[in-house]
């Protein structure tokens, strides 16, 4: 007897799901780290965080209005904005000037987002676009990291280096550094270390990742194949040269992958639809950031590697099309 696929009449029995939910969702997750980064950063933690994303909040709505003429109060109130200025902001140094912020809010929200139609038409992750426009515009401010513990200091912060930089000077040969000036991976995984606000505690952003498969908000499929891509080809490379190279749970532990894993190579938007193409751009991304870290001029590759992916998104969902629902396989 021929089965047959029926589809019912409406009323449909609706998931619940929704932009708003997700985003809100996602915030939620970032909490964590944002409480992290105000007890090792404290007052530089809340300036630049509170300025990201007013600045990215105004942006959202003074170009949608003003230049785009159309509505913004949806996009506004979708939580969308807030997650970009707090991305934003977790991707800079604590001591940050306001006015650089600001400059970074704007080439986010207007020419990585607002600039290709706004949410659900960009291609590149907005945070990631901002993060980059400053790093190559304002080399020095944004490699100037404080040391942690200073929570009511801002401009005049001490500052320090980075377990990255460290990392890179070791592979560089700089005089001076060696591997035995690395924080241990309890330090590490707590946040007690150097480098962006929202990307020193791995243990912080752990919880988030977990939160967010818990609420179905994302799949396991990109921040497991990252981190294990990362770890596999980390602990290759320190293998093959314990001296120069790092162990792979301190290259894991260490910088802004798991803030990168976790929270941006995920975005709905500039990631793969299928689970297959989720799997490849994961493990390029982990390829990517690897090669950078111990390869390429900056210490960090993270943000390289996830917008170089992002490129690449349209591509492999072209070639890693899910399944249709109700497509039966055509025998060969």
């Amino acid at each position: 007897m021929e089965n047959k696929f029926i589809v019912s009449l409406s009323p449909h029995v609706h998931s619940g799901d929704s932009v708003q939910k997700n985003m809100y969702g996602v915030l939620i997750a970032l909490f964590p780290a944002f409480i992290v980064s105000l007890v090792f950063f404290g007052l530089g933690a809340l300036i630049v965080t509170a300025t990201s994303v007013a600045a990215c909040v105004f942006f959202e709505w003074a170009i949608g209005k003003y230049l785009l003429k159309k509505e913004t109060t949806t996009t506004i109130c979708d939580g969308s904005a807030i997650i970009t200025g707090v991305l934003l902001a977790f991707n800079l140094p604590s001591n940050l000037p306001v006015w650089i912020i600001i400059l970074g809010a704007l080439f986010a929200i207007g020419v990585g987002k607002m600039s290709f139609g706004g949410l659900g038409n960009n291609p590149f992750n907005p945070a990631l676009a901002g993060r980059v426009f400053l790093l190559l515009s304002f080399p020095v401010q944004m490699t100037t990291w404080p040391v942690v513990g200073q929570l009511t200091a801002y401009a005049d912060a001490t500052t320090g280096a980075t377990p990255l930089a460290i990392m890179k000077g070791v592979i560089n040969g700089a005089p001076g550094v060696s591997l035995d000036q690395l924080p241990d991976s309890l330090s590490l995984l707590i946040g007690q270390n150097g480098g962006c606000l929202g990307e020193v505690s791995a243990a912080a952003l752990l919880l988030g990742l977990i939160y967010m498969l818990w609420k179905k908000i994302i799949s396991w499929h990109i921040p497991v194949s990252i981190l294990v891509t990362v770890f596999v080809f980390s602990g290759i490379m320190h293998l093959v040269n314990p001296e120069l190279y790092v162990s792979p749970v301190i290259q894991l532990l260490s910088g802004g992958l798991m803030l990168g894993a976790v929270f941006m190579a995920t975005d709905y938007v500039t990631s793969p639809m299928s689970k297959k193409g989720m799997l490849i751009y994961g493990v390029c991304i982990g390829l990517l950031t690897v090669i950078i870290r111990l390869f390429g001029a900056y210490p960090e590759g993270m943000s390289f590697a996830i917008l170089i992916m992002n490129a690449f998104t349209p591509l492999i969902n072209t070639y890693c099309k899910p399944k249709r629902f109700g497509e039966v396989a055509k025998k060969k």
